[in-house]
């Protein structure tokens, strides 16, 4: 009775307010209250056909090729990606919020947008031994004091009920912000700054990476290789969006 009354205080003295246009969420329909139910709604998934190699959209042009242009002169080194949703509007200030403004409560809200995508499409997440979250180097860490790829990796391994491996892999080099780098920059970029962890059994694993954006893809495939190089088996990427 207690907890419910404070709760309610503190919503009169500090109301909430949508995570996106920053409207009072009081007298209207939201999301976990912290996106209102119009900001939800306007949040642009990706839908099939699918890029079988990034996930992405495909458009009547590419439909039969079944991979997108960019994929097709890529080199990629997980086995497929996927992601629920378009990176702009809503969503892109969802993800901007959770990475660089410390709110780390948003991980259960934007988690949702995974699982919801998985469970409609039916990701193949019961053959996935593990899961991995891309790592951040030890002094990204301390600036930002959470890895937000391993809170939405927490959500999907306990929702799927699949072991969460977050020191699977080690950012042992810091690398520039892969944002505002050209697309071959970024392979460059990230080229040799994971290391396996050699204390985890990674052979013959089926792997999911988590990350929260996929763009070029660089990041993830590097991870990929890395983790393939250690003898895993099949690597998926899941990210947010793409």
């Amino acid at each position: 009775m207690f907890s419910g009354y404070f709760a309610g205080l503190v919503d009169l003295v500090y109301p909430r307010v949508c995570e996106v246009c920053k409207q009072s969420l009081r007298n209207i329909a939201s999301i976990d209250k912290l996106v209102c139910a119009n900001c939800w709604s306007k949040i642009k998934r990706n839908t099939p056909p699918f890029c079988s190699s990034c996930g992405r959209h495909l458009d009547k042009n590419n439909v039969s090729k079944n991979i997108c242009p960019v994929c097709a002169r890529a080199e990629l080194h997980f086995d497929r990606a996927f992601s629920p949703c378009i990176y702009e509007g809503p969503v892109r200030d969802l993800i901007h919020n959770f990475k660089y403004k410390g709110k780390d409560h948003l991980g259960g809200v934007l988690s949702r947008l995974l699982t919801e995508f998985i469970k409609e499409y039916s990701l193949p997440l019961k053959y996935m031994d593990l899961i991995v979250p891309i790592p951040l180097h030890t002094a990204k860490m301390r600036e930002r004091e959470f890895n937000q790829s391993h809170i939405l990796g927490s959500f999907i391994s306990e929702e799927f009920n699949i072991p969460l491996a977050p020191d699977a892999l080690r950012r042992h080099r810091f690398t520039c912000a892969q944002a505002g780098l050209e697309p071959h920059s970024r392979f460059n970029n990230v080229r040799g700054c994971f290391l396996a962890n050699k204390k985890i059994t990674l052979k013959n694993k089926n792997i999911l990476l988590i990350d929260d954006v996929l763009t070029t893809g660089a990041t993830s495939s590097e991870a990929a290789r890395t983790l393939k190089e250690s003898g895993a088996n099949v690597v998926f990427a899941l990210a947010l969006a793409n």
